[in-house]
């Protein structure tokens, strides 16, 4: 076994960490050449195939699991190559199919990479990878956050959208789905470059759509509000739990990555001819961006 090689210890299956793997079901044990065609032949004929990105956790975990429960094969990419073992191990033990990809959403050469494995058709695109940096004011913007902020957020989708729009094409039926946030709907004191990066992911959901009008693929943007997950605001506040703490702070029932998988998968299952354009939901403590009903005690 070579160093780019991981070993799936309840599978008995090995893979290679700077390709992909696939774990079709539990129990299953096969070394094979990573060879995309072969397998995506075999796939798309018995389930279809939705892709999503940022996999690796919260939101994107939440999806992969719920799309494989209602019977799509999920190509799962992330660029945490661990996470997306573990992810792809519990799906596979609760019987859905899965193929996860190493992949970074700022890298050409990853994505490419992605929409060759991904092959000649595709059902569904969750576009979910992103995430926030920080709560500075404008006129003291980190510029270098600002920057990583709309390369993933923004370049992301569209990086990953433009690979994969032949294939959800050719399905005949696509849905590209776009995860933006309220942050994308309105604005607030310190989320300058949070929300304009956002501001422009409802803008490019809202272009496409038009581009793509007369055309087979339907284009769904879902705005979550205030959604509690292991890791948005810790990596917003760069690992510091207590401030991180603070914005679910009172709040009873803040929304869970569960919640937004539940609508994606609403969604996209809606026969085809519906179009859900926009989705907006927030916890029922949240009215606003600003506006949330904190409890004490």
């Amino acid at each position: 076994m070579d160093e780019g090689t991981l070993r799936l210890p309840q599978l008995g299956a090995y893979v290679s960490s700077s390709l992909v793997w696939s774990i079709p079901h539990l129990g299953r044990r096969v070394v094979r050449p990573w060879s995309p065609v072969r397998h995506y032949e075999g796939m798309s004929q018995q389930s279809p195939v939705a892709v999503v990105t940022g996999a690796s956790s919260g939101i994107g975990a939440a999806t992969a699991r719920r799309l494989a429960a209602e019977g799509y094969h999920v190509v799962a990419a992330a660029r945490r190559v661990e996470r997306l073992t573990r992810l792809a191990e519990e799906v596979a033990a609760a019987g859905g199919r899965v193929t996860a990809v190493p992949c970074d959403v700022t890298s050409d050469e990853d994505v490419s990479r992605l929409a060759r494995t991904v092959g000649d058709t595709a059902a569904v695109l969750v576009n979910n990878a992103g995430g926030a940096l920080g709560l500075d004011p404008v006129a003291a913007a980190p510029l270098a956050d600002w920057r990583h902020m709309y390369e993933v957020n923004v370049l992301g989708t569209v990086r990953v959208t433009k690979a994969l729009l032949p294939a959800l094409e050719r399905s005949g039926a696509g849905t590209v789905v776009v995860i933006s946030s309220t942050a994308g709907l309105g604005v607030y004191e310190g989320g300058g470059g949070y929300t304009a990066a956002k501001h422009a992911q409802t803008a490019i959901a809202e272009t496409l759509r038009l581009e793509l009008c007369g055309r087979p693929i339907r284009v769904i943007e879902i705005n979550p509000g205030m959604v509690r997950t292991e890791e948005f605001s810790l990596v917003r506040f760069r690992g510091d739990a207590d401030r991180a703490e603070q914005v679910y702070a009172g709040v009873a029932e803040p929304l869970v990555a569960e919640d937004i998988a539940d609508c994606v998968a609403w969604c996209v299952t809606r026969p085809h001819h519906v179009n859900v354009d926009r989705l907006v939901v927030r916890p029922l403590a949240q009215a606003a961006n600003h506006k949330v009903h904190r409890t004490t005690g």
